[in-house]
């Protein structure tokens, strides 16, 4: 049997529009936050989500083992003020502080494309995203930098494809980064407790943040289900 394809996300949301169009689901007893195997139109997947960021995604490529190419899926910012909730982006490179890191592009259907800015934290303002945006990123997100390290430290085939769940114009309400735990994960109580100084704003911000996310979710398996890679 051939080696599979992996999936590297942060959270096991990103998913849901995904691995549930393979067959075959079940647990794997891996070292991470989350993982899944299947059968994908006849080839060996399996989906890792390991919490957010880029050392988190290098570690889940890394206890994944034997595999035949590697993509980071997920939700990202859009830095990009024509890119609307739910567009599905193609990365075709990949810039954190340091590096940049090229990214192949899957077959199939006909996608937006752009350079990623994979960052270490959420970019929580439009300020922000308009600085990242003057360096010519399409996207905004926190994973693919690692991923794509593990890639070419193993000589792997790398891909990134996302889907937009916050614009580039708005600011968000809630603190994220404050309410991410060390496994990587945004603890609800953390995110709870700090809408309670603003209700309104922050849980009416929250609620439709679930409604992008599975807009997002959604769109990315569609996506997905269609490329060759």
């Amino acid at each position: 049997m051939s080696a599979p394809l992996l999936f590297v996300a942060a959270d096991p949301r990103e998913f849901s529009g995904w691995v549930s169009r393979w067959a075959d689901v079940r647990p794997v007893p891996l070292a991470v936050n989350w993982a899944r195997s299947g059968n994908w139109n006849g080839r060996p997947a399996v989906a890792i989500a390991n919490g957010a960021g880029a050392d988190r995604a290098f570690t889940a490529v890394i206890m994944a083992g034997d595999v035949s190419a590697v993509c980071n899926v997920g939700f990202c910012g859009a830095l990009d003020e024509t890119l609307e909730i739910g567009d599905v982006v193609v990365g075709t490179e990949i810039r954190d502080e340091s590096h940049s890191y090229p990214a192949s592009v899957p077959g199939g259907p006909v996608a937006k494309y752009g350079a990623v800015a994979s960052i270490d934290h959420v970019a929580l303002t439009a300020a922000e995203k308009r600085d990242l945006r003057s360096t010519g990123a399409s996207i905004v997100e926190m994973e693919a930098a690692g991923v794509a390290r593990a890639t070419e430290d193993l000589g792997l085939p790398f891909y990134c494809v996302r889907a937009v769940s916050d614009l580039a114009n708005e600011d968000l309400a809630n603190d994220f980064n404050a309410a991410l735990t060390p496994e990587g994960e945004f603890s609800v109580a953390r995110l709870v407790s700090g809408a309670l100084a603003s209700p309104q704003k922050r849980f009416g911000e929250l609620l439709r943040l679930r409604e992008r996310t599975a807009k997002a979710s959604k769109n990315l398996g569609e996506f997905l289900a269609d490329c060759s890679f």
